[in-house]
């Protein structure tokens, strides 16, 4: 009977040993998909804000540049909304990126359910580039405010402090370089490829932008800069989807996250054998100059598609100068323009 009773003891135990695994592999294995579906979003909510902004840059870029040519086209890192009736729309950009950094900045530091702060190093990383976007937005937007007051200039910002507002969306880009370079997630194997192709757009957009705070004037630096912004946005659409949807996970790799306690590991996606490896980074380089071809496309499109849009256009005409002065006569003055608005109906 006393050996019946041990064995029933034993029986138990080892049952409660076995629920007691299970339970931890399916809290394992929920907090693994939560946390790459939390990194599948992290990447393609941030991309499809940069392609927007980037799609709209180069958009208002070249309207810009084709209005007030080459003699009167200067560079801004922000554009005001076209909204006659109502005129509190003018900053929508910088409302939208303000209130945009300030809930990723949220999400990266509360822990939603629970309500508490989460300060991982990683988490600190990823709100500190936020927290420079939110500084940018919110000097740019003071510094249109106070500009419009004084009526200095029609240009967003003024021309001094708008190449401050410049070097100042460079400082933006120049930090989140910084913190991708040095990220204390130390990514590996293919998804640490991809960040570092990631840090090769950042690097083009932190010399685009410092180059339009020296010549606000090239209409070429101003469109690679947003074209850039545009390339960052489709870069993390593509590193969402390669690395956290396992059915476009290359050949001979898998995808997964292992958990280790309650922190995953760094590398989304491991592959089986050096040459699966190999491939996988060839695949990742084909896609990022598939990227680039796409955004080309893009911005050449819009840059010569822009003079068909339905919009209010000006059209400079030219009249002679007055008081009869002959043609070639050193003395005469410069021909006088006259701006008058034309609607075009497509």
């Amino acid at each position: 009977m006393q050996v019946t009773d041990t064995m029933i003891y034993l029986s138990h135990c080892k049952r409660a040993r076995s629920n007691t695994k299970r339970q931890q592999a399916r809290r394992t294995y929920v907090r693994a998909k939560f946390y790459a579906m939390g990194t599948f979003l992290g990447h393609v909510l941030p991309g499809l804000a940069f392609a927007i902004l980037g799609v709209w840059h180069v958009l208002n870029t070249v309207k810009g540049y084709k209005l007030n040519g080459a003699s009167g086209f200067r560079s801004a890192t922000w554009f005001p909304f076209p909204s006659p009736p109502l005129p509190g729309l003018r900053h929508l950009e910088l409302y939208l990126m303000l209130s945009f950094s300030v809930l990723a900045i949220a999400d990266q530091l509360v822990d939603l359910p629970i309500l508490a702060l989460r300060l991982h190093p990683n988490s600190l990383e990823h709100a500190t580039m936020y927290l420079h976007l939110a500084v940018y937005a919110s000097v740019a937007l003071a510094a249109d405010v106070s500009s419009r007051r004084s009526d200095a200039t029609s240009t967003p910002g003024g021309a001094g402090v708008g190449n401050v507002v410049t070097a100042l969306a460079a400082s933006v880009f120049g930090q989140e370089l910084f913190l991708l370079r040095f990220h204390s997630a130390d990514h590996a194997g293919l998804e640490g490829h991809y960040h570092w192709l990631l840090q090769l757009v950042v690097a083009a957009s932190v010399v685009t932008t410092a180059a339009s705070a020296v010549l606000p004037r090239s209409f070429a630096v101003a469109v690679v800069r947003s074209a850039s912004v545009l390339l960052q946005g489709v870069w993390f659409v593509v590193m969402g989807f390669a690395l956290w949807v396992p059915a476009l996970v290359p050949v001979g790799c898998r995808g997964g996250v292992e958990v280790e306690g309650s922190a995953a590991m760094r590398s989304a996606v491991a592959c089986v054998t050096e040459e699966a490896a190999r491939r996988a980074v060839a695949m990742a380089n084909l896609q990022f100059s598939w990227a680039i071809a796409a955004v080309w496309v893009v911005t050449a499109y819009l840059c010569l598609r822009v003079d068909y849009c339905r919009c209010l256009d000006y059209m400079q005409l030219q009249s002679p100068p007055s008081g009869g002065v002959v043609a070639g006569d050193g003395d005469a003055p410069p021909p006088q323009k006259h701006v008058f608005p034309v609607e075009e109906h497509v």
